[in-house]
């Protein structure tokens, strides 16, 4: 009789392949959100789901009816509770079989010029503490990023960025976006990440940074207001620039995926 109980065991080929499936889904799931507060979440509903099997599978009807409930109801909170991650999961699965990646169509990357125009406003900037976040988009398309701020088209120059940023400017609070070798937008509001890992040396300017990273795969670069160090941000790692140098390199090879992973 404990034998038929576990009779369920008796797997195909089929089977076999349907779990590595599900095991490589909840991997990917929890990669994702590691990093979030809707990881506990996430680990209560999947023990609410390994339960739901062990029930099942001692024919358990009453907790197995009980348990089924739970979980269709709950799906409607899922959706809410977990939006922000699915949106970004979306995003970023849209992104990776993009037109152009479909096409092996290459991203035009940065001109020379135009990064030493940054990297100059970034110097100066560093020099006079004045805080700076600029937003490098690529494949995702950041357009509602845009329309919550002042959309420009504007040739990059040093100048300009300075003046942007400076501290009477009304357009200095914000991101400012550059894409396609333009000046796209300013005073634009960019997501926050929800990680509690952050440290306390980095601001709202890092979190916010951190946030559209995760969110997309725009690159960022931050300048600190308080210490006039600069960051470069891509794929939600924070990377401290040392030198102008280091700066102009990690620029003129933005959208590189193969780019640094060290920092936080």
């Amino acid at each position: 009789m404990m034998l038929g109980v576990f009779s369920f065991l008796n797997m195909s080929l089929v089977d076999v392949i349907d779990i590595l499936l599900v095991a490589s889904f909840i991997y990917l799931v929890f990669r994702w959100i590691r990093n979030s507060s809707a990881l506990n979440i996430f680990l209560a509903i999947l023990l609410l789901l390994i339960l739901q099997l062990v029930v099942v599978a001692f024919d358990m009807k009453l907790m197995s009816a009980v348990l089924g409930t739970i979980l269709d109801v709950g799906v409607i909170a899922l959706i809410v509770i977990f939006q922000p991650e699915i949106r970004r999961f979306l995003m970023r699965i849209g992104s990776g079989y993009s037109l152009n990646k479909i096409f092996k169509v290459k991203e035009k990357r940065m001109d020379g010029a135009i990064v030493n125009e940054i990297v100059q406003a970034c110097e100066a900037m560093s020099e006079q503490r004045t805080g700076a976040l600029i937003v490098f988009p690529h494949k995702t398309s950041l357009q509602y990023i845009i329309e919550t701020g002042d959309e420009i088209d504007a040739q990059v120059s040093s100048r300009l960025l300075m003046n942007l940023f400076f501290k009477n400017s009304p357009l200095h609070d914000g991101a400012l976006i550059i894409s396609n070798g333009r000046v796209v937008a300013a005073r634009c509001t960019l997501p926050i990440t929800k990680r509690t890992d952050i440290p306390a040396k980095f601001g709202m300017r890092h979190k916010a940074a951190i946030g559209i990273s995760e969110e997309s795969d725009a690159t960022v670069i931050v300048v600190s207001e308080e210490t006039g160090g600069i960051s470069y941000i891509k794929d939600g790692v924070v990377e401290l620039v040392t030198t102008t140098n280091n700066l102009k390199n990690l620029l003129l090879n933005d959208g590189n995926e193969t780019g640094s992973q060290a920092g936080i």
